[in-house]
């Protein structure tokens, strides 16, 4: 199996009342629906497949896009004859992802410093761009990429386009699921392209994270892996249920703008707008960020019931929560520091949560 399809399938408490029941966070749900969103990111090839691997993409489609010309056909914009860039539609689910997760994992995928191409493959007709359809898509794309730029991930200027959409043409059928339909000539093309080796040179560990965060697909490392990336705290609190030392902890204090994810997989948690000082000198929070994100079960241990709070996907002990918290939900999730890793506020698009920048606007 070439690398590139390697890659892409690749709490604390206080003494409350001895009595309590569990608290059980709404979960609501809305009718289901789609939307799109449209990439030139060099050889339709490659960019479709790595859309197509996102958990809530539904469907990506190779065609064409910012040309002037009806109609084109590959052998004319391959040629550059007609103005269109190589593209992408992205079909997706947005109760899933957003179009701001879509734009992270883009990123990831290309090099946006490149004004001649991608890669192996040269001309405009290669370049990269985010086809935006409404001005919401283009300040998130324009502020996504203002972030990009100011991380300091690249030396050179970025110099991917934001175009208006005009309008999508589907490219020729056998192009469609080039890399399913064709595995062995997809493999050889994207090994000797050059791009996996770039993007693993350019991101290194981040590149799974990155993937991860857009696709809302959170993963647990290995047993052995834990071990050498944790902290002994880190790994007694968030494995073995343990409790650490109250207000001698990272995060009990911190009130800078930002969100908190599990140390583990990195999911997002919990959100310093919804943090409050609870003096029990543990982080208080009286929402979770993402509901949906946040696992509660009954916790009969030292002679008393309480409600666990772990995360979802890495099975993370976070800590507990209690219903003596302030308005409007009237919970406190008490959590422990050593369970959380915090993201500032400036470094959300950078590190793949540019969806919730607009929580601090």
């Amino acid at each position: 199996m070439c690398l590139a399809l390697v890659w892409l399938l690749t709490g604390g408490s206080v003494p409350h009342l001895a009595s309590q029941e569990n608290v059980t966070m709404p979960n609501a749900t809305s009718a289901p629906a789609t939307a799109t969103a449209v990439f030139a990111g060099g050889c339709f090839w490659c960019t479709e497949s790595d859309f197509e691997k996102i958990p809530g993409v539904l469907e990506a489609n190779s065609g064409y896009a910012g040309g002037t010309e009806p109609n084109p056909a590959y052998t004319d914009v391959s040629a550059g004859r007609t103005g269109h860039l190589e593209a992408v539609q992205v079909v997706y689910d947005p109760q899933q992802l957003s179009y701001a997760d879509l734009v992270e994992h883009f990123w990831r995928t290309i090099d946006p410093t490149d004004a001649g191409g991608q890669f192996v493959d040269r001309g405009a007709q290669y370049t990269t761009a985010i086809f935006t359809a409404s001005d919401q898509e283009r300040e998130i794309a324009e502020r996504s990429k203002r972030a990009l730029a100011a991380s300091g991930r690249f030396s050179k200027p970025i110099v991917t386009a934001i175009l208006p959409l005009d309008r999508f043409w589907p490219a020729e059928a056998y192009h469609q699921n080039f890399h399913v339909a064709n595995p062995v000539r997809y493999c050889a093309y994207r090994e000797g392209s050059g791009r996996d080796q770039f993007l693993e040179k350019t991101w290194g560990s981040l590149r799974q994270v990155a993937n991860n965060a857009t696709a809302g697909r959170w993963v647990k490392p290995s047993p052995a892996e834990l071990k050498a990336r944790l902290t002994p705290l880190q790994y007694h609190v968030t494995q073995e249920e343990g409790t650490e030392p109250p207000f001698t902890n990272a995060y009990a204090d911190n009130k800078q703008e930002g969100i908190y994810v599990d140390v583990v997989s990195g999911e997002p948690l919990f959100s310093s707008t919804h943090k409050f000082d609870s003096g029990t000198g543990w982080p208080s929070f009286w929402q979770p960020l993402h509901p949906d994100n946040i696992v509660e079960h009954t916790d009969r241990s030292l002679f008393r019931t309480r409600t666990e709070v772990r995360s979802k996907a890495a099975d993370s002990h976070l800590g507990h929560v209690f219903p003596d918290g302030p308005p409007p939900t009237g919970l406190r999730y008490c959590i422990n520091s050593a369970a959380l890793r915090f993201v500032p506020r400036d470094q959300l698009e950078a590190e793949g949560y540019g969806e919730f920048v607009t929580l601090f606007q």
